[in-house]
Protein backbone atom coordinates (compact mmCIF):
# COMPACT_ATOMS: atom_id res chain seq x y z
CA UNK A 1 0.00 0.00 0.00
CA UNK A 2 -3.21 6.77 6.35
CA UNK A 3 -5.46 8.46 8.63
CA UNK A 4 -9.46 8.17 8.70
CA UNK A 5 -11.16 10.93 7.03
CA UNK A 6 -9.37 14.18 7.42
CA UNK A 7 -8.22 13.72 10.68
CA UNK A 8 -4.94 15.39 11.68
CA UNK A 9 -2.74 13.85 13.80
CA UNK A 10 -3.12 16.77 16.61
CA UNK A 11 -7.16 16.39 16.46
CA UNK A 12 -7.81 12.31 16.50
CA UNK A 13 -5.64 12.12 19.66
CA UNK A 14 -8.12 14.83 21.01
CA UNK A 15 -11.45 14.43 22.85
CA UNK A 16 -12.99 16.36 19.69
CA UNK A 17 -10.71 14.02 17.43
CA UNK A 18 -12.40 11.07 19.78
CA UNK A 19 -15.81 12.53 19.18
CA UNK A 20 -15.29 12.97 15.25
CA UNK A 21 -14.38 9.51 14.96
CA UNK A 22 -17.20 7.84 16.86
CA UNK A 23 -19.24 9.99 15.08
CA UNK A 24 -17.91 8.77 11.34
CA UNK A 25 -18.09 5.38 13.05
CA UNK A 26 -21.99 5.82 13.25
CA UNK A 27 -22.27 6.48 9.89
CA UNK A 28 -20.11 3.62 8.69
CA UNK A 29 -21.55 1.20 10.43
CA UNK A 30 -25.31 2.22 9.51
CA UNK A 31 -24.84 2.04 5.79
CA UNK A 32 -24.09 5.63 4.94
CA UNK A 33 -23.60 6.02 1.21
CA UNK A 34 -20.57 8.07 2.11
CA UNK A 35 -18.09 7.85 -1.09
CA UNK A 36 -14.85 5.98 0.15
CA UNK A 37 -12.64 7.11 -2.83
CA UNK A 38 -11.75 10.28 -1.19
CA UNK A 39 -11.11 8.70 1.57
CA UNK A 40 -8.99 5.62 0.48
CA UNK A 41 -7.01 8.83 -1.42
CA UNK A 42 -6.36 10.28 1.75
CA UNK A 43 -5.07 7.36 3.07
CA UNK A 44 -1.81 7.58 0.31
CA UNK A 45 -1.34 11.35 0.98
CA UNK A 46 -0.47 11.25 4.26
CA UNK A 47 3.38 12.62 5.27
CA UNK A 48 2.66 11.09 8.50
CA UNK A 49 3.34 7.75 9.27
CA UNK A 50 3.06 7.52 12.80
CA UNK A 51 -0.58 8.83 12.06
CA UNK A 52 -1.24 5.77 9.91
CA UNK A 53 0.10 3.51 12.31
CA UNK A 54 -2.25 5.09 14.84
CA UNK A 55 -5.30 5.93 12.47
CA UNK A 56 -5.34 2.74 10.12
CA UNK A 57 -6.76 0.46 12.45
CA UNK A 58 -10.13 2.14 13.49
CA UNK A 59 -10.37 3.21 9.97
CA UNK A 60 -10.34 -0.66 8.68
CA UNK A 61 -12.94 -1.32 10.90
CA UNK A 62 -15.47 1.50 9.41
CA UNK A 63 -14.42 -0.78 6.48
CA UNK A 64 -15.14 -4.05 7.26
CA UNK A 65 -18.75 -2.80 8.71
CA UNK A 66 -19.20 -1.15 5.16
CA UNK A 67 -18.75 -4.12 3.80
CA UNK A 68 -20.97 -6.27 6.21
CA UNK A 69 -23.86 -3.99 4.93
CA UNK A 70 -23.25 -4.40 1.62
CA UNK A 71 -20.93 -7.63 0.42
CA UNK A 72 -21.85 -7.47 -2.89
CA UNK A 73 -20.52 -4.08 -3.84
CA UNK A 74 -17.89 -4.52 -6.28
CA UNK A 75 -16.90 -0.36 -5.86
CA UNK A 76 -17.15 -0.60 -2.58
CA UNK A 77 -14.57 -4.01 -2.40
CA UNK A 78 -11.94 -1.91 -4.56
CA UNK A 79 -11.15 0.61 -2.19
CA UNK A 80 -11.84 -1.91 0.98
CA UNK A 81 -8.89 -3.71 -1.40
CA UNK A 82 -6.84 -0.74 -1.50
CA UNK A 83 -6.76 0.76 2.20
CA UNK A 84 -6.00 -3.32 3.51
CA UNK A 85 -3.01 -3.40 0.97
CA UNK A 86 -1.60 0.19 1.64
CA UNK A 87 -1.36 -0.75 5.67
CA UNK A 88 -0.19 -4.35 4.83
CA UNK A 89 2.50 -2.91 2.87
CA UNK A 90 3.10 -0.02 6.19
CA UNK A 91 2.65 -2.09 8.65
CA UNK A 92 6.06 -2.83 8.78
CA UNK A 93 7.71 0.31 9.46
CA UNK A 94 5.27 0.42 12.11
CA UNK A 95 7.20 -1.48 14.07
CA UNK A 96 4.12 -4.38 13.98
CA UNK A 97 5.62 -6.90 10.73
CA UNK A 98 4.21 -9.87 12.54
CA UNK A 99 0.40 -8.12 11.76
CA UNK A 100 1.16 -8.16 8.15
CA UNK A 101 0.06 -11.57 7.76
CA UNK A 102 -3.33 -10.84 9.24
CA UNK A 103 -4.40 -7.79 7.40
CA UNK A 104 -2.80 -9.34 3.91
CA UNK A 105 -5.59 -12.48 4.64
CA UNK A 106 -8.03 -10.01 4.98
CA UNK A 107 -6.68 -8.38 1.30
CA UNK A 108 -7.01 -11.39 -0.28
CA UNK A 109 -10.27 -12.33 0.93
CA UNK A 110 -11.84 -8.87 0.24
CA UNK A 111 -10.20 -9.65 -3.03
CA UNK A 112 -11.50 -13.15 -3.43
CA UNK A 113 -14.87 -11.41 -3.18
CA UNK A 114 -14.27 -8.99 -5.97
CA UNK A 115 -12.93 -11.50 -8.23
CA UNK A 116 -15.93 -13.49 -7.60
CA UNK A 117 -18.23 -10.62 -8.25
CA UNK A 118 -16.90 -9.61 -11.17
CA UNK A 119 -15.59 -12.93 -13.08
CA UNK A 120 -16.93 -15.80 -11.36
CA UNK A 121 -13.28 -16.62 -10.07
CA UNK A 122 -13.37 -18.53 -6.93
CA UNK A 123 -10.02 -20.00 -4.80
CA UNK A 124 -10.98 -23.17 -6.77
CA UNK A 125 -10.78 -22.10 -10.48
CA UNK A 126 -8.30 -23.73 -11.61
CA UNK A 127 -5.62 -22.33 -14.52
CA UNK A 128 -6.90 -23.97 -17.47
CA UNK A 129 -10.29 -22.13 -16.25
CA UNK A 130 -9.49 -18.63 -15.76
CA UNK A 131 -8.97 -17.58 -19.91
CA UNK A 132 -12.87 -18.17 -20.47
CA UNK A 133 -13.97 -16.52 -17.38
CA UNK A 134 -11.48 -13.66 -18.44
CA UNK A 135 -12.64 -13.63 -22.37
CA UNK A 136 -15.32 -11.37 -21.82
CA UNK A 137 -13.60 -8.67 -19.63
CA UNK A 138 -12.94 -5.43 -20.94
CA UNK A 139 -11.11 -2.39 -20.90
CA UNK A 140 -13.41 -0.82 -17.73
CA UNK A 141 -12.78 -4.24 -15.75
CA UNK A 142 -9.00 -3.69 -15.57
CA UNK A 143 -9.16 -2.26 -12.49
CA UNK A 144 -11.23 -4.57 -11.04
CA UNK A 145 -9.32 -7.55 -11.80
CA UNK A 146 -5.81 -5.89 -10.90
CA UNK A 147 -6.82 -5.06 -7.30
CA UNK A 148 -8.58 -8.76 -6.94
CA UNK A 149 -5.64 -10.50 -7.94
CA UNK A 150 -3.31 -7.80 -5.75
CA UNK A 151 -4.79 -8.44 -2.31
CA UNK A 152 -4.14 -12.04 -3.34
CA UNK A 153 -0.14 -11.40 -4.03
CA UNK A 154 -0.16 -9.57 -0.84
CA UNK A 155 -1.56 -12.60 1.03
CA UNK A 156 1.16 -14.78 -0.95
CA UNK A 157 3.98 -12.29 -0.08
CA UNK A 158 3.32 -12.64 3.47
CA UNK A 159 3.56 -16.58 3.83
CA UNK A 160 7.07 -16.88 4.26
CA UNK A 161 7.55 -19.08 0.83
CA UNK A 162 4.92 -21.34 2.10
CA UNK A 163 4.33 -24.37 -0.72
CA UNK A 164 0.49 -23.98 -0.72
CA UNK A 165 0.49 -20.34 -1.10
CA UNK A 166 3.24 -20.31 -4.09
CA UNK A 167 1.04 -22.51 -5.62
CA UNK A 168 -1.06 -19.56 -6.43
CA UNK A 169 1.18 -17.62 -8.34
CA UNK A 170 0.90 -19.16 -11.54
CA UNK A 171 -3.00 -18.45 -11.23
CA UNK A 172 -2.19 -14.13 -10.33
CA UNK A 173 0.00 -14.61 -13.16
CA UNK A 174 -2.08 -15.56 -15.37
CA UNK A 175 -4.44 -12.81 -13.88
CA UNK A 176 -1.80 -10.42 -13.83
CA UNK A 177 -0.89 -11.13 -18.25
CA UNK A 178 -4.82 -10.48 -18.52
CA UNK A 179 -4.63 -7.19 -16.68
CA UNK A 180 -1.74 -5.84 -19.31
CA UNK A 181 -3.86 -7.48 -22.10
CA UNK A 182 -6.60 -5.20 -20.99
CA UNK A 183 -4.60 -1.74 -19.82
CA UNK A 184 -1.28 -1.89 -18.55
CA UNK A 185 -1.16 1.48 -17.51
CA UNK A 186 -3.99 0.26 -14.55
CA UNK A 187 -2.71 1.59 -10.91
CA UNK A 188 0.72 2.95 -12.41
CA UNK A 189 1.88 0.09 -14.65
CA UNK A 190 1.44 -2.41 -11.10
CA UNK A 191 1.00 -5.49 -13.25
CA UNK A 192 3.77 -4.53 -14.89
CA UNK A 193 5.48 -4.48 -11.34
CA UNK A 194 4.28 -7.74 -10.07
CA UNK A 195 5.49 -9.90 -13.14
CA UNK A 196 9.09 -8.08 -13.16
CA UNK A 197 9.12 -9.20 -8.89
CA UNK A 198 7.35 -12.62 -9.87
CA UNK A 199 9.93 -13.41 -12.79
CA UNK A 200 12.91 -12.18 -11.29
CA UNK A 201 12.92 -13.30 -8.02
CA UNK A 202 13.30 -16.74 -8.84
CA UNK A 203 16.34 -18.61 -9.83
CA UNK A 204 16.67 -19.58 -13.44
CA UNK A 205 16.42 -23.46 -12.93
CA UNK A 206 12.82 -22.53 -11.26
CA UNK A 207 11.56 -20.29 -14.03
CA UNK A 208 13.37 -17.43 -13.18
CA UNK A 209 13.62 -14.67 -16.43
CA UNK A 210 15.68 -11.73 -15.23
CA UNK A 211 15.49 -10.76 -19.26
CA UNK A 212 11.86 -10.51 -18.69
CA UNK A 213 11.67 -9.15 -15.61
CA UNK A 214 14.05 -6.40 -16.71
CA UNK A 215 11.17 -5.02 -19.09
CA UNK A 216 8.76 -5.34 -17.27
CA UNK A 217 10.46 -3.08 -14.39
CA UNK A 218 11.44 -0.64 -17.40
CA UNK A 219 7.81 -0.70 -18.75
CA UNK A 220 6.49 0.28 -15.28
CA UNK A 221 8.81 3.34 -14.72
CA UNK A 222 8.31 4.49 -18.03
CA UNK A 223 4.07 4.39 -17.24
CA UNK A 224 4.29 5.69 -13.84
CA UNK A 225 7.24 8.36 -15.01
CA UNK A 226 9.56 7.55 -12.50
CA UNK A 227 7.06 8.82 -9.96
CA UNK A 228 6.06 5.57 -7.83
CA UNK A 229 8.82 4.47 -5.73
CA UNK A 230 7.77 1.09 -5.22
CA UNK A 231 8.78 -0.03 -8.79
CA UNK A 232 12.59 1.49 -8.14
CA UNK A 233 12.84 -0.16 -5.29
CA UNK A 234 11.42 -3.43 -6.50
CA UNK A 235 13.92 -3.10 -9.54
CA UNK A 236 16.90 -2.77 -7.32
CA UNK A 237 15.36 -6.07 -4.91
CA UNK A 238 14.46 -7.86 -7.83
CA UNK A 239 16.58 -7.68 -10.32
CA UNK A 240 19.65 -5.23 -9.42
CA UNK A 241 20.80 -7.86 -6.66
CA UNK A 242 20.44 -10.73 -7.81
CA UNK A 243 22.13 -10.04 -10.89
CA UNK A 244 24.54 -8.58 -8.72
CA UNK A 245 24.78 -5.21 -10.44
CA UNK A 246 25.89 -3.08 -7.73
CA UNK A 247 26.04 -0.24 -9.82
CA UNK A 248 22.58 -0.23 -11.06
CA UNK A 249 21.58 -1.05 -7.81
CA UNK A 250 22.89 1.66 -5.79
CA UNK A 251 21.57 4.00 -8.56
CA UNK A 252 18.33 2.77 -8.21
CA UNK A 253 17.83 3.13 -4.49
CA UNK A 254 20.07 7.13 -4.48
CA UNK A 255 17.38 7.95 -6.98
CA UNK A 256 14.81 6.90 -4.34
CA UNK A 257 16.31 8.87 -1.75
CA UNK A 258 16.48 12.05 -3.91
CA UNK A 259 13.28 11.83 -4.82
CA UNK A 260 10.63 14.87 -3.52
CA UNK A 261 7.24 13.11 -1.73
CA UNK A 262 5.53 16.54 -3.02
CA UNK A 263 6.00 15.99 -6.31
CA UNK A 264 3.01 13.17 -6.47
CA UNK A 265 1.10 13.95 -3.46
CA UNK A 266 -1.43 11.02 -4.19
CA UNK A 267 1.69 8.41 -3.78
CA UNK A 268 2.89 9.82 -0.55
CA UNK A 269 2.78 6.72 1.94
CA UNK A 270 3.77 4.60 -0.69
CA UNK A 271 6.44 6.52 -1.60
CA UNK A 272 7.54 7.31 2.00
CA UNK A 273 7.43 3.78 2.91
CA UNK A 274 9.41 3.00 -0.24
CA UNK A 275 12.29 5.77 0.55
CA UNK A 276 12.47 3.83 4.00
CA UNK A 277 13.14 0.42 2.15
CA UNK A 278 15.81 2.20 0.46
CA UNK A 279 17.54 3.15 3.10
CA UNK A 280 17.43 0.41 5.00
CA UNK A 281 18.62 -1.87 1.72
CA UNK A 282 21.46 0.90 1.44
CA UNK A 283 22.85 0.44 4.43
CA UNK A 284 22.99 -3.38 4.37
CA UNK A 285 24.19 -3.28 0.39
CA UNK A 286 27.91 -4.99 2.15
CA UNK A 287 25.46 -8.32 2.93
CA UNK A 288 24.87 -8.60 -1.15
CA UNK A 289 27.56 -7.13 -2.79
Amino acid sequence: MAGAGSLIKSGFRSGAGRVLLGGLVLLFTACSPISLSSLVANLNRQTDLDLVCDGAPAYLLMLDSLIACDPGNAKLLINVVKAYAAYTAAVAECGRPSRAVTLSRKARDYGFSLLRIKFGITPDTTLEQLPSLLAGAGRGDADYLFWGAYGWASWVANQDGSPAALADLPKIEKLMLRVLALDETCYHGGAHLFLGIYYGSRPRAYGGRPDLARKHFLRALEISGRNFLPALVAFAEHYARPSFDRKLYVRLLDEVMAYDLKKVPDLTLANLVAKRRAKKLLAAIDEYF
